[in-house]
């Protein structure tokens, strides 16, 4: 058990009703979990607000209630503590309830819109590989050393976060890679947390279904950077027209990485094919089976990174030339017969999208076809749809619109707003069909020897979401299913 007044430090109070020395079990913010002795953290939410459910906490023996209102009805025994913001103060809380967990991590976040978790993933390969133990955070998977667990969001909430560096530090744990989202700062999920560095990936269109404009969900990133300590490394790619942005109030120490701008870190493209990239960084050549432009970048990071963390620079290349693709970033099938290559990939945001498109087209002869598959999401940023219908038929030799996770929208209603962004000149090469798994199997149907499909927008997801129902799919187990059928 812990007692109240010790998990309150750092927490900014306005008010408290009732006693801070008691003993508390544990911590909720879902009311439904608290037991006898909880604390019950009251947070509004986008669905509901937590304030609504603090008579019900109590009833089911919450002892300690957080709160940012103060109910009317004040209960005797019940310690009430009023803050300005119960996500910041649940963030505070639940790093004192695990011990500070952080502090004996290196912790190091990754945030942007594209490569997160391309780059986490392969930092925690790159130390496993060179003999640390060493935890991640992302999207695709928790791992604490060699246990996996499955992910639920991109940055999870401050007690699963402070949860799983608690059990870090219990397996000797010295590293942590994680994903640092939008959401998750916006939202506070990273407030208390000792970061050793911050790595800046690039900046485009998403998530404006959530943020109010593009300056706003900038200003969100940087705040990850103007709250790292001194002791921390901040690193940018200063190719991105916001790389140098993220820098300007941090107080750790500055470094870049880029391909076309002066920078700290620099590599160059020597060859770019199937079988992956020939860089140049920092005048020592390194051969990767990552592939294409945009991997260049994650590479070039995840190498300013890890030298950035001590590791020596000509061990750092012999690990990256072994580090392989993460799941759903850029896998791909060929079939054996006709040698048709079906590629899978998370680009779900337009500038995802054209990077992966523009990669294909560069390496890809040209006399060969390059057949698209592609949707968006329900319920999330619906400006970028036409967008995303825009690239996929300007990049593409023909595109098939098809439904993504379309939650509780209409998937046809979706197609039409993608559809919108088609410029006349590429109508003829689109068609629409709702059914993912019917859109796969066209896109085979359709495919020629030597083609090239790509399967955009699920990547490492294995269901699809409809009406609250999560549903096996697998986007490359479906096309690989496909493509053996053809040889028949």
């Amino acid at each position: 058990m812990k007692i109240l007044k010790d998990i309150l430090y750092k927490v900014s109070m306005e008010s408290v009703v009732g006693n801070t020395a008691v003993a508390i079990n544990n911590i909720h913010f879902d009311s439904r979990k608290v037991e006898m002795n909880d604390v019950f953290v009251a947070i509004t939410g986008t669905v509901s607000n937590g304030h609504d459910f603090i008579e019900k906490a109590i009833n089911q023996g919450a002892l300690v209630i957080i709160c940012e209102e103060l109910p009317t009805n004040i209960i005797n025994g019940v310690t009430y503590v009023q803050v300005a913001n119960s996500k910041e103060a649940l963030a505070f809380m639940a790093s004192n309830f695990y011990g500070n967990p952080s502090d004996k991590l290196k912790v190091v976040g990754v945030t942007g819109t594209n490569g997160k978790t391309t780059i986490a993933t392969l930092l925690y390969d790159l130390f496993t590989k060179a003999g640390f133990k060493v935890g991640l955070l992302s999207t695709v998977k928790v791992m604490v050393g060699d246990t996996l667990y499955e992910a639920v969001r991109t940055t999870p909430d401050s007690l699963t976060i402070n949860h799983y560096l608690a059990e870090m530090n219990e397996e000797g744990v010295e590293y942590c890679f994680m994903e640092v989202s939008s959401h998750g700062i916006d939202q506070h999920r990273t407030t208390g947390l000792e970061f050793a560095g911050g790595i800046f990936t690039n900046l485009s269109h998403d998530h404006l279904d959530y943020h109010s404009s593009f300056a706003e969900y900038r200003d969100v990133k940087k705040r990850f950077f103007d709250e790292l300590p001194a002791s921390a490394f901040a690193l940018t790619n200063v190719d991105d027209k916001n790389g140098e942005v993220m820098l300007q109030n941090t107080n750790a120490k500055q470094y870049t990485y880029g391909l076309k701008n002066y920078a700290d870190y620099k590599a160059q493209i020597l060859e770019n094919q199937f079988t992956g990239l020939l860089l140049k960084i920092n005048d020592q050549e390194v051969w990767s089976r990552l592939i294409g432009n945009f991997n260049a970048y994650n590479i070039l990071a995840i190498y300013s990174a890890a030298e950035l963390l001590g590791l020596e620079p000509l061990e750092n290349l012999k690990f990256i030339s072994e580090l392989h693709s993460v799941n759903g970033r850029f896998q791909y099938v060929i079939s054996s017969e006709e040698k048709i290559t079906a590629i899978v990939d998370y680009a779900h945001t337009p500038d995802a999208l054209k990077n992966v498109l523009e990669t294909i087209n560069a390496i890809r002869t040209k006399n060969e076809e390059l057949i698209t598959v592609v949707g968006c999401g329900g319920d999330r940023d619906r400006t970028k749809r036409p967008k995303m219908g825009h690239i996929a038929s300007a990049l593409s030799s023909k595109v098939i619109f098809t439904s993504d996770n379309p939650r509780t929208e209409d998937p046809d209603a979706i197609i039409e707003e993608i559809e919108k962004g088609v410029e006349p000149q590429n109508f003829n090469k689109t068609l629409s069909v709702t059914n993912r798994k019917q859109a796969i199997k066209t896109a085979c149907q359709m495919a020629k020897a030597n083609d090239i499909i790509l399967i955009a927008g699920k990547g490492h997801e294995t269901y699809q979401e409809i009406h609250g129902e999560k549903h096996d799919f697998d986007d490359l187990k479906i096309v690989n299913e496909f493509l053996k059928q053809l040889k028949k």
